[in-house]
């Protein structure tokens, strides 16, 4: 099997031009994409779906981003004239998992993430994860390396238009997430969007647990923070936080938080195999040396049960990336794909 092509997309200066450069790389790509049953979301819920039936959905959202992230919302206002499409389309791009609702039915897994950051043990600090999505985005990778009016620079993975899907900044902060399904999903700020809106602010993993408290998010994730002296998950319900700090940290699709755990709507299906998950990275995390490189670290989390390989059914998560990432030495390295035989790229920010 082929491997996925990686699309770079170099963007700096205001929020609008880092968003038309993102939007004109990308334009052919996403317009295709939109094209594609409404961004895929006809074939995902199982019915015909159409701009109008979600257009009071997407200007909700809206209204939410543009107040909460008015530098992004500005952005998406690039990506729109870049890509040649409508702001609502831009909108609906980052609101997808949104748009699909609270779907408790996973019977194959979703992401595997874990992180390590122990100074006194020697080694570089890591955060690596399985990227395990419906929809078959395997063919809409790209990585943005966004250098902002702030100073900071970001490397972010990105499917399919998204501003920000988990990442590393210049400041030597790593963030990537979890699935975790509790509360009421409701307008307010996309998870991913949180991740680009911290990456963007934040130096380190402290600052990043602060600014995730500042914002309203749609739906409920964990978020896996990593940086050279720490490692933490902040898992979040509606607008609950619960923080967890840790040597060597692993999360699933389940919630861990003792305060949130009565609250998790994860089925018995799914739990079981994000219990499985959990216990294979904590097992292989253990096994893994303090100096382990990328390669180690796609070895452990290319096989099963941590790998979900493809049944065929793009209502089905499968893993559709790998990403390794060092956050003291700016690298992130991405095997696109499901095959544990992909090759890895490594993308980095100047040290």
């Amino acid at each position: 099997m082929t491997a996925p092509d990686i699309c770079f997309v170099p963007a700096d200066g205001r929020p609008f031009d880092i968003g038309h450069r993102h939007g004109a790389i990308r334009a052919a790509a996403l317009r295709r994409f939109l094209g594609d049953g409404l961004a895929r979301l006809g074939p995902l819920l199982g019915r015909t779906v159409s701009l109008d039936d979600v257009r009071p959905v997407i200007a909700a959202h809206d209204r939410a981003i543009t107040t909460a992230l008015p530098a992004l919302a500005a952005e998406l206002d690039g990506l729109a004239e870049g890509a040649g499409i409508s702001r609502e389309e831009a909108v609906l791009l980052q609101i997808r998992r949104e748009l699909m609702g609270y779907r408790t039915l996973r019977p194959t897994g979703d992401c595997t993430t874990y992180a390590r950051s122990e100074p006194s043990a020697g080694g570089p600090a890591v955060l690596a994860q399985t990227v395990d999505l419906s929809g078959n985005l395997d063919d809409n990778i790209a990585v943005l390396d966004i250098s902002g009016v702030s100073g900071g620079r970001s490397l972010l993975l990105s499917f399919a238009g998204l501003l920000g899907y988990l990442g590393l900044n210049s400041a030597g902060l790593a963030v990537g997430l979890n699935l975790v399904l509790g509360g009421r999903w409701r307008p307010g700020v996309p998870p991913y969007l949180a991740i680009r809106h911290v990456l963007d602010l934040a130096n380190s993993v402290d600052e990043a647990i602060e600014v995730l408290a500042t914002m309203s998010l749609a739906s409920s994730r964990s978020f896996m923070l990593c940086d050279e002296t720490k490692a933490a998950w902040v898992e979040t319900l509606e607008d609950r936080q619960r923080v967890h700090v840790g040597p060597r940290l692993v999360h699933t699709n389940h919630y861990l938080h003792p305060d949130l755990t009565a609250h998790d709507r994860i089925n018995p299906f799914a739990r079981r195999s994000s219990l499985r998950r959990l216990d294979a990275g904590e097992r292989r995390l253990t096994m893994l040396s303090p100096s382990a490189e990328a390669a180690d670290h796609f070895g452990a989390l290319g096989a099963e049960p941590i790998r979900v390989p493809d049944l065929g059914d793009i209502r089905r998560e499968r893993t559709v990336a790998t990403v390794v990432m060092f956050p003291g030495r700016r690298e992130l390295h991405l095997k696109p794909g499901g095959s544990r035989s992909a090759v890895a790229q490594c993308f980095a920010l100047p040290a």
